[in-house]
Parts: structure tokens; sequence; C-alpha cells
């Protein structure tokens, strides 16, 4: 696994960024133009979400190799509060922030690999990956 970008989210630029990141990576990969924009879909929710509920985290993009595929994989990190209850946030329509609900289960549909844990004593880590097809 090679790393290809590290983004800290403290403020709203940084999602722009987070996105331009993404985007270029995404597409010197080879990803078709669909996928690029559901991959800058998944980084925007994930960074927004850094900035909205912890103030601050990381996104970590990672060129993903397995013996037969090749892929991006993206780490989001936070040390906010963590999510008290990770199966109701996980459901479409719920939403502690007044929106659609759709953030987290969408970046879970979007992606062929996800994975959550949360605590509150060590935040919250996403980890997705979306592979070349």
């Amino acid at each position: 696994m090679e790393e290809l970008a590290t983004i800290l989210i403290k403020d709203l630029k940084d999602i722009a960024t987070a996105r331009t990141f993404v985007r270029n990576f995404a597409k010197e990969l080879g990803f078709s133009t669909l996928d690029q924009t559901r991959i800058i879909t998944v980084v925007s929710e994930l960074a927004r979400n850094l900035y909205l509920y912890a103030q601050h985290g990381q996104i970590i993009l990672y060129k993903h190799q397995s013996l037969s595929q090749t892929g991006i994989r993206i780490y989001a990190a936070d040390s906010g509060p963590g999510i008290a209850d990770l199966q109701k946030v996980m459901e479409i329509g719920y939403s502690t922030s007044g929106g659609l609900g759709a953030g987290l289960p969408g970046v879970k549909s979007i992606m062929d690999e996800f994975s959550i844990s949360s605590s509150s004593e060590e935040g919250t880590r996403i980890n997705t990956v979306k592979w070349l097809r």
C-alpha cells in the first residue's frame, strides 16, 4: 500500500483540498469519470463529517493493491467524541444534524469495502476501498 496524501481537515477549505487530491489520484489510477465522481463524493462526506462532528481530523489516501486488483483506499480518522450508536448511524434516514441521513450509509454503498470503529476514547476511524474495474 502506497500512501498518496494526508490531508488535515480543520476548516471548510480543507474539504475542497481533499476533493481535489482524490480527484487527481482517482483519475491518475484510471478510474472512470463516474467512479471518480463517486470517490469524490465519499471524500467530501467523510471530510465534512470530520469537520462537523470532531472539529478536525485527517483523510489519508492510499494506492491499494491486492494480488489481482488496484484501488484507492480512503482512511478517515479523528479524535472526537466518537459515535454513540454505530448501528443507528448506519441506518438510512438517521441524522443528528438535521440532514437526510444518507451520508455514511451512502459511503458504504458506493465503496467496495467499508469498516468503521468508534469510541469516546479514540474517536472514529473509517476505512474504505474502491477497486478499479
